[in-house]
């Protein structure tokens, strides 16, 4: 094999596949960029077993050929070369050459009948959106995504297509967030979960315009191609919460607040908090009809803050982790939205105030006087 490519823009397609390089294997191969010569230039490849990533880099092919390098070494040589022209050869052995201007590299590589073939997904289903509207609203769900629990299906987003409709769904178990949007699809019902990690990593390459990319959903695995880049992910299965069931069927208590004028108010109440980490305590919100006092008590000092609020129903006392409620109305993408309560054990639920674009839920912290 021998190509010679722009240093520049080679060493960027190599970073962004190496997205999915596996970070310890037993297979050398998962650690490594598979090269392969096309019609088109040079396709570049890694896949972990659960999600892969793959493009073309256009480049002159002097000799039809492929190969595996290590990813991690390969990028850091490709980032230090002096700008141009860099010429990578490899023979019969996988010897490797990596050559541009004075600098010269060689090193082992490992024949490309090594590495697995990514998964493809055939018959599957069809569905176009505008990378924008599909990074916003992994935006506004993802910090609600499960970390780590006893169903790794809640470590993924659940997507549903329904009546040309996208609904988003995330859920760690104190937390949960739901962001919908119309779009255009003649298609069946689907509904189906997809690792964090992999819309993590699409996301990074999406564009904030009106371009589209197009997602090809099968059984197992889900097909992202958008930007000159195909991402392979395998699909969680188990069966994910149906948060309808959790939503309270009425509300005692709402508030209409500014977003804004609240985040603002949290962020200064929580300082305390996470100024002593090894004591934190819950901090506190009052709905009166004098508008919402926010505080945060700890061992090294209190804050307090007040704003106003239309409130609707009895004043409330009601303790929260002000992180979560941060996260959550950071998400909410309006001037104003409306918090609604029933008691000082039940959820807190945000929304816009028109329309069904968002929902998020919190559940309180018990205070110590309840």
């Amino acid at each position: 094999m021998k190509i010679i490519c722009d240093v520049a823009e080679f060493a960027q397609s190599c970073a962004n596949v190496s997205r999915a390089v596996a970070a310890k294997s037993t297979l050398p191969s998962l650690e490594g960029i598979l090269l392969k010569t096309t019609a088109d230039g040079a396709e570049l490849s890694c896949y972990n077993t659960e999600l892969g990533i793959r493009t073309v880099q256009a480049c002159a092919v002097e000799e039809e050929g492929s190969v595996v390098v290590n990813a991690h070494l390969f990028c850091e040589i490709l980032r230090r070369l002096p700008e141009g022209r860099v010429e990578i050869t490899a023979d019969s052995r996988c010897y490797v050459t990596i050559a541009a201007g004075e600098a010269r590299f060689s090193l082992m590589g490992i024949p490309a009948d090594d590495f697995p073939e990514l998964p493809s997904v055939t018959g599957g289903f069809a569905i176009t959106l505008q990378q924008s509207l599909l990074k916003e609203m992994v935006r506004q769900t993802i910090f609600a995504v499960a970390v780590k629990g006893e169903k790794a299906v809640h470590t993924g987003i659940q997507f549903t297509v329904q009546d040309n409709n996208l609904r988003l769904v995330a859920v760690d178990g104190v937390r949960l967030a739901v962001r919908q949007e119309p779009i255009s699809y003649e298609g069946e019902e689907l509904s189906f979960v997809v690792p964090a990690r992999t819309l993590s990593e699409i996301v990074k390459l999406t564009e904030d315009d009106d371009s589209f990319l197009s997602l090809s959903v099968g059984k197992r695995q889900i097909v992202f191609e958008l930007a000159g880049y195909t991402f392979v992910s395998r699909l969680l299965e188990g069966g994910f919460l149906d948060y309808t069931t959790t939503l309270p069927k009425e509300y005692t208590v709402t508030a209409r607040v500014n977003t804004r004028r609240m985040l603002e108010a949290l962020e200064r109440t929580s300082l305390m908090g996470t100024a002593d980490t090894k004591l934190r305590s819950p901090s506190t919100c009052v709905l009166s009809e004098r508008g919402i006092f926010l505080s945060s008590s700890t061992a090294i000092g209190t804050a307090s803050d007040r704003f106003e609020a239309v409130i609707a129903g009895e004043p409330l006392e009601i303790g929260f982790n002000n992180k979560f409620l941060i996260d959550a109305l950071r998400a909410a993408d309006t001037d104003e939205c409306v918090l609604r309560f029933n008691t000082p054990i039940a959820p807190i639920i945000i929304e816009p105030t028109e329309g069904e674009e968002y929902l998020y839920l919190v559940l309180p912290v018990r205070l110590r006087t309840e």
